[in-house]
């Protein structure tokens, strides 16, 4: 595997990653959307296709402090009908992984992130959300969310990007900010962890990537406690928007790249 250790990355390269893992728990317990800029830092200074492998425990320590502080406000009925559909496309994702090189990938996320963020974006102007999130229960709203639960499978297990994917279904189900993020946290939790055998076996995840996970994961702490001082401080508006703004900014990193 072509996964820098510690010892190869120079002082500011470790600087960007500490800072990336840092935005990784603010994106936990704050704004989830951002992840991908912390994305975007671990695919520059790592290799791509490594970087996931590297990225993924930091998003489980993340998730872990997300569901200790949100975990009363979660939407269980939201999560049993997503996790058969992110099922296939953690399989479909996979697959891609075994044959698709890092331009392939970068190219592909990129695209599904601002297509998400448009249509999100359509949605929400054609029509008012409903303050509950019950549009799952409909024969529509079930085709929806297996929509997005596939392509989030497949973009969380292809480059650990499914967080913009199921941030513009949340949304355009209409959730408020601390369902939003109580039922994001367990989501992302749960299939995270499933993700991990699947990275292993695609040699992602190993000794030397589990070092620099060690080093980096000090910094995802501080960063999810300065997400939950600052999302009290959002409103619902300001909320919706930055996380919409973080995708598409993530999305045309992936692109320009």
């Amino acid at each position: 595997m072509n996964t820098m250790t510690l010892w190869h990355i120079s002082g500011w390269q470790f600087a960007a990653l500490a800072l990336a893992a840092l935005l990784v728990g603010f994106s936990k317990t704050a704004v989830s959307g951002a992840n991908t800029v912390s994305l975007a830092v671990f695919a520059a200074v790592l290799p791509a296709r490594a970087s996931t492998g590297v990225l993924l425990p930091l998003l489980i320590a993340g998730d872990l402090l997300a569901v200790a502080t949100y975990r009363r406000h979660a939407h269980w009925p939201t999560l049993w009908r997503l996790f058969p559909a992110v099922a296939v496309g953690v399989v479909a994702g996979t697959l891609f992984l075994v044959w698709a090189d890092d331009g392939i990938v970068r190219v592909s996320i990129g695209v599904i992130l601002l297509v998400m963020a448009g249509v999100t974006v359509w949605r929400r102007r054609r029509a008012e959300t409903a303050p509950e999130p019950d549009a799952v229960t409909t024969r529509a709203g079930r085709l929806t969310a297996r929509s997005y639960g596939v392509l989030g499978g497949f973009t969380t297990m292809v480059a650990n990007a499914g967080g913009p994917v199921m941030s513009m279904y949340l949304l355009s189900a209409g959730f408020r900010k601390l369902g939003f993020l109580g039922t994001s946290a367990f989501f992302f939790l749960i299939v995270n962890v499933a993700k991990v055998p699947f990275s292993a076996g695609l040699g992602l995840i190993d000794g030397h990537s589990l070092l620099l996970d060690a080093a980096l994961v000090v910094f995802v702490v501080p960063g999810a406690l300065l997400g939950t001082w600052a999302v009290n401080r959002i409103n619902q508006r300001l909320f919706e928007q930055l996380v919409i703004a973080a995708t598409v900014v993530g999305g045309v990193q992936l692109l320009l790249r």
